[in-house]
């Protein structure tokens, strides 16, 4: 402890709203990370195994009973459409496309700070180390000459240490702003994919219907 006291002390101010960054960075990955990796954390394609069998079956009441008590995106959006499923292609459509303007949004919210946040630390390290190291040759310009070599190497060293630990908070932040961001994005991607089968579906259905 004593050794990392050190470290922020010699670091200078701008180690604090480096750590600043990372803490609000960790609170942003937990809070979405919970979400997206396993609130949201659904097979799709089992669940849209499942839903389309109800459906074929004619049978939507089940369906609806499957989606209705989850909290995963695509399971309200599949919801929205089947309490609407006796209605018009464009009916169901705008039912489906109102809730999605409402979850899509939630789904990849707060995960772009992440890289701003990683940008910010990398940049205050640099602002740090730029800050130590006029520090540094302005006392070794008024040091005594044969102590000049040492208090640069020393001032160097200490500069440094803003860029070192602004990187070291920068590069988690943009690893996990990658998995998170590609997590939200398959998910949108799921709730375009099976909305537009769901659709055909309950079409292809009602055609038969009608047919018959």
């Amino acid at each position: 402890m004593e050794i990392l006291a050190s470290f922020f002390k010699d670091g200078g101010l701008f180690m604090y709203f480096i750590l600043m960054a990372s803490v609000i960075g960790i609170a942003i990955v937990v809070e979405r990370g919970i979400t997206l990796l396993f609130r949201y954390n659904v097979d799709a394609r089992i669940l849209w195994e499942r839903v389309s069998k109800f459906i074929a079956d004619g049978d939507i009441e089940k369906a609806r009973l499957l989606c209705k008590d989850s909290n995963a995106p695509l399971f309200k959006i599949l919801y929205a459409g089947l309490l609407v499923s006796d209605r018009t292609e464009r009916e169901i459509q705008n039912s489906i496309d109102e809730v999605a303007l409402e979850i899509v949004p939630a789904i990849d919210k707060r995960v772009s700070y992440l890289s701003t946040l990683a940008n910010i630390a990398t940049l205050l390290g640099l602002l740090g180390t730029i800050q130590g190291l006029i520090q540094a040759f302005a006392a070794v310009g008024v040091a005594d000459p044969s102590q000049k070599a040492s208090l640069l190497a020393n001032g160097i060293s200490v500069a440094l240490y803003t860029t070192a630990f602004g990187l070291i908070v920068a590069i988690p932040l943009l690893a996990m702003y990658t998995v998170l961001q590609a997590k939200a994005h398959r998910l949108i991607d799921e709730i375009d994919e099976f909305s537009v089968k769901f659709i055909n579906l309950l079409n292809r259905r009602k055609s038969g219907i009608q047919t018959q």
